[in-house]
């Protein structure tokens, strides 16, 4: 039977005072937890959209900051120029006002800028659980919107009446040409996850890669607090790019608080979602044992790394020689990511985003690369040939055999006498054997041992 693609049409932004729950409502109707949400006004700073089906229909939901209202944000005003541009740029807005507090001065000012604006408007209720709540829902008519939907985000109360109303003002959504049977799935998109240490240019290097200003900027360390990904377009092929939080060490992470904390929960996850990390190092800092253990945790969690010394253009001027120096330092700080390519690179000046780019699709398709079994056994021969087996306990091993039993990463499993594990120098030795013969440029190998 043929059957009809639905396309996603339309956006909808979620707007209102800080701490209103905007962020709540957006992860309801996602089904994710993309927005960090806590009692901290302010916590959303960078603008969030995600798809949201209902009824057979899609369509783009943006979780934007406080526009108006109390902030102990130093970079509040940013944040709500920020979402007063993405609302601007919407078919729909969701007016999230607070039902516990009933309106205030801040709630006003956001209807008079919706106002002025013409866009249509469903007002939101949030927090619609507390009884006391009922007692003020008709002072919100004084906005003069319509319609009105309790709701108590939370707890999904009230969503499916929300989402009804939304759909309904949304624009007609296009429908593709009907096609016969099943269609082919689109290739996927890799994953490139942006980490590194705070202030080291991952949100600049972001908005480069992207060629917009997506993700705020600022001086001002733990600026990024979401995770925020986009998919870009390079020589036909497509990466969503995501940029993290800066990870700092656990101490410091403590003591800034729980929006900080959680951040750096999001941002290591991402980690284990990804496909290639690219670990932004600062040129003119230097490396640092943070550098090496955000890069650790890239390895072990089996991701691809490339490592991108940025703000180059400022030390470029010292030469060659430093340029040499600077990744033999490199290296040694990340003895166990020596597999990981280098690339010099300038946020600012976009001098070797390009390169990046290569790298990320040379490392992308060498995690997933396959090797014949056949293959491989010429490459372990030759490699026990040259150097004898030895266990991790005393005495030789004889590998007998291997195969491939995965990729990304690749997972290599090796048959041996007894079942007997290898000493790691050993394992390291076939580890670079196969990089030899294989290129593996990027990403950790996986070597498993099992007896007969």
């Amino acid at each position: 039977m043929p059957r009809h693609q639905t396309v996603p049409s339309g956006r909808v932004a979620l707007v209102g005072r800080p701490n209103v729950g905007k962020s709540t409502i957006f992860n309801r109707l996602t089904g994710t937890r993309r927005a960090i949400v806590t009692a901290v006004a302010g916590t959303t700073r960078d603008v969030q959209a995600r798809p949201v089906e209902w009824q057979q229909r899609v369509f783009t939901l943006v979780d934007t900051g406080g526009v108006v209202g109390a902030s102990e944000d130093p970079m509040w005003e940013v944040v709500a120029n920020r979402g007063r541009r993405a609302a601007g740029a919407v078919d729909l807005v969701v007016f999230v006002v607070d039902g516990r507090e009933g309106p205030v001065p801040a709630d006003d000012e956001v209807a008079r800028e919706l106002r002025v604006r013409g866009i249509p408007v469903v007002v939101a209720i949030n927090k619609m659980d507390d009884h006391r709540a009922r007692e003020r829902v008709p002072e919100f008519h004084r906005f003069g919107f319509e319609p009105i939907v309790e709701i108590a985000a939370e707890h999904g109360q009230g969503i499916g009446d929300l989402l009804d109303e939304m759909v309904a003002r949304l624009p007609a959504a296009p429908v593709a040409s009907p096609s016969v049977g099943e269609e082919p799935e689109a290739p996927a998109e890799p994953a490139v996850v942006v980490v590194g240490r705070p202030n080291v240019g991952k949100s600049s290097l972001v908005n480069r890669l992207l060629r917009e200003d997506r993700v705020l900027v600022s001086p001002i360390p733990g600026t990024t607090r979401d995770v925020i990904d986009e998919v870009m377009r390079w020589h036909r092929r497509q990466f969503r790019i995501v940029d993290t939080a800066g990870i700092r060490r656990p101490g410091r992470v403590a003591e800034s608080g729980k929006v900080e904390a959680v951040s750096v929960i999001r941002a290591r996850h991402a980690m284990e979602e990804a496909d290639v990390a690219v670990l932004v190092v600062d040129a003119a800092a230097g490396v640092g044992r943070r550098d090496a253990s955000i890069a650790g945790e890239a390895a072990g969690a089996g991701c691809g790394v490339i490592i991108a010394a940025n703000k180059w253009d400022l030390v470029q001027d010292r030469g060659p020689v430093f340029a040499k120096e600077f990744d033999e330092r490199l290296r040694d700080a990340l003895k166990f990511a020596d597999y990981a390519p280098i690339v010099h690179l300038s946020a600012l000046t976009g001098e070797h985003t390009e390169r990046l780019l290569g790298l990320i699709d040379e490392v992308d398709a060498a995690r997933r690369r396959r090797v014949t079994t056949g293959e491989l056994n010429r490459v372990i021969g030759r490699a026990t040939r040259a150097q004898t087996p030895s266990g991790a306990g005393r005495g030789t091993v004889q590998i007998r055999y291997g195969v491939q039993t995965g990729v990304a990463p690749p997972i290599f499993t090796l048959f041996t006498s007894r079942g007997a594990r290898l000493h790691f120098s050993y394992e390291r030795f076939i580890e670079n054997r196969l990089r030899e013969a294989f290129g593996f440029k990027g990403t950790p190998i996986r070597l498993k041992v099992r007896g007969r």
